[in-house]
């Protein structure tokens, strides 16, 4: 089966990545052979709608599966009407990844587990992409994509800066998920 995983390089050893519609590659693994295929996210410099175009890239990519560490509803919305089902995995490489999913692992997801924007750090991007893939996707519904719009890779002060944006928000999340398991076992 060919799956998807969200990653911060370009190998099965890279870090995967929390973030699905602006992570900077895709690493595109057949779970019978481990063979891996890293593609560049085309969404990551978009000036809107890059969970859309990210999951419309990894559907047409051929993508079975889709395991990755946040999901938002717009993307989510996408791979679901494309009957590819979401996949959360917490952190480690692709290659931790691809064996948790191989091991049945990882739970299926039956919504969005981030907000929508959420990966775009607060207005600072984490664009490294050049803009292409706008609107060019199978369900755009604009006859001519607009213009790549060149973006340029974020300072390593602006990337740090979204990183802790990005885990201040996690560990939010982290929180209210640890509060009402709490209510749950106590059972309020």
């Amino acid at each position: 089966m060919k799956i998807v995983v969200s990653a911060n390089g370009a190998n099965l050893d890279a870090p995967a990545s929390p973030i699905f519609g602006r992570c900077p590659v895709y690493v595109f693994v057949d779970t019978d052979t481990m063979e891996s295929e890293a593609v560049e996210n085309p969404a990551i410099g978009a000036s809107g709608g890059a969970g859309i175009q990210a999951a419309q890239f990894v559907v047409e990519h051929g993508a079975k599966a889709v395991v990755t560490g946040n999901m938002g509803p717009n993307a989510f919305n996408v791979l679901q009407s494309a009957g590819v089902p979401i996949y959360l995995f917490g952190g480690g490489t692709v290659r931790q990844a691809v064996e948790a999913f191989r091991a049945g692992q990882l739970s299926q997801v039956g919504g969005a587990s981030a907000p929508a924007h959420s990966g775009m750090g607060m207005g600072r991007g984490l664009g490294a992409g050049r803009g292409m893939g706008m609107g060019a996707g199978r369900q755009a519904k604009s006859s001519t994509p607009p213009a790549p719009q060149p973006a340029a890779a974020p300072s390593r002060e602006e990337e740090i800066a979204a990183l802790q944006d990005m885990a201040g928000d996690l560990r939010k999340q982290l929180a209210d998920v640890v509060e009402r398991l709490d209510q749950l076992e106590k059972g309020d």
